[in-house]
């Protein structure tokens, strides 16, 4: 099976692996480049602001799985990936690129400090409805005139879900396929058409080679599967009638999910508590 040979590149623990040390600079670079309209000199120096994973502990409360860095003039740029949707999300992301903002001021300092916040923030589900495109840049302007207000604040969506099959020949295409990618073919090909991405399949490879990152990368999703699963459950409160019907078919919905993103049935009957015969009969019907 795809993910007994290598670990998603889209769970944010393994994104954080990747791209949140040292040992992954140039590609993170390299990916920063493909998404932002930054002067090129800004690249020149990107220093990783948190390069701490978590500890042995898995939850929410413990390590930070974002990956902030700062460019050669100061700039802070928060990259995020998000695999599960959650209430308020977009509220989310402007809480967090305002506390970017403000948490460069301290007593006594002026606004001028402000440096340019970034958020980019990389879901597997269609958090922009409103256009097809894969990716969406924001900024303060004015929708009338078109005029912008300022650069400071910006907010970049890349959605996975979107990305079209076709090479639209950017290096962003190549960045996300790379992240979505679920057969070493796919990885292969990637590996020669861009170099960076091809350092990036490497490590990733040492990665799932390695027996604490295939623990955390399980705890983690375990967790959040778990999540989804409570509140599936949390939707049928106050309903005494199908309440155990409705967290059936939440836990149909979760192996349906885990099952094209490739993950081994005996690991999706683990998570979900389903029958060999339930979650096998969740395949599609092959043509």
């Amino acid at each position: 099976m795809l993910n007994e040979e290598f670990l998603s590149p889209k769970s944010d623990v393994i994104f954080k692996l990747l791209f949140g040390d040292e040992r992954g600079l140039e590609q993170l670079t390299d990916f920063l480049k493909s998404v932002l309209r930054l002067p090129a000199e800004d690249y020149e120096e990107v220093t990783i602001v948190d390069p701490h994973l978590l500890r042995e502990g898995m939850d929410d409360k413990l390590g930070i799985l974002d990956v902030k860095v700062k460019t050669k003039s100061q700039k802070i740029i928060n990259v995020e990936i998000q695999l599960l949707t959650k209430p308020a999300l977009r509220e989310r992301v402007v809480f967090s690129l305002a506390k970017m903002v403000t948490g460069q001021i301290g007593a006594g300092d002026g606004y001028i400090k402000i440096k340019r916040a970034v958020s980019i923030f990389i879901t597997n589900f269609i958090l922009v409805p409103e256009n097809e495109a894969y990716h969406n840049h924001y900024t303060l302007y004015d929708s009338e005139t078109g005029s912008q207000f300022t650069d400071l604040l910006e907010v970049n969506v890349l959605e996975l879900v979107k990305l079209p099959e076709i090479d639209d020949g950017t290096e962003r295409w190549n960045w996300m396929k790379f992240l979505t990618a679920r057969r070493r073919e796919e990885l292969e090909m990637l590996a020669q058409k861009s170099p960076q991405v091809g350092k990036a399949v490497v490590r990733l490879m040492e990665l799932s080679q390695d027996e604490r990152a295939r623990m955390l990368y399980e705890s983690r999703q375990m967790m959040e599967w778990d999540n989804l699963g409570l509140q599936m459950q949390a939707r049928q409160d106050g309903w005494q009638e199908g309440r155990q019907e409705g967290r059936q078919e939440g836990m149909l919905a979760v192996a349906k999910n885990l099952l094209n993103d490739g993950e081994p049935i005996n690991r999706i009957i683990r998570i979900t508590g389903l029958t060999y015969e339930e979650v096998e009969g969740l395949r599609a019907p092959v043509n």
